[in-house]
């Protein structure tokens, strides 16, 4: 099975850094960074806004509460919104995701 993760970054630039990362170790197999956003929040009871950049990253199911895991470790915020699921893909996606070593050294490339 596959899955997907969502994740809002401050910027592009550190969304690709933090993608780079994840694909180089087998985390990820695709990262898709968006446009920025607007985006309205409640955080430390206070409610804000600001621009960020909404990221959705393409893994394994197998892989994805490490992903997340090193997903949180290398997001430059204090406590990043990261949210993970499985999901049903088509055949040649899962396939290729399934792919995925998780930093074992056999990366299938796409």
């Amino acid at each position: 099975m596959s899955a997907l993760v969502y994740c809002p970054f401050p910027d592009a630039a550190s969304a690709r850094e933090v993608g780079q990362k994840l694909l180089a170790e087998g985390l990820i197999g695709c990262i898709n960074i968006g446009a920025p956003i607007h985006s309205l929040f409640e955080w430390a009871g206070e409610h804000g806004e600001g621009e960020e950049c909404p990221a959705l990253l393409k893994t394994d199911a197998s892989l994805l509460e490490r992903a997340i895991a090193r997903l949180e470790d290398l997001h430059p915020y204090e406590a990043p919104a990261i949210l993970g699921w499985p999901c049903i893909a088509g055949k040649a996606t899962a396939g290729w995701l399934a792919g995925l070593d998780g930093g074992n050294g056999s990366n299938v490339q796409q």
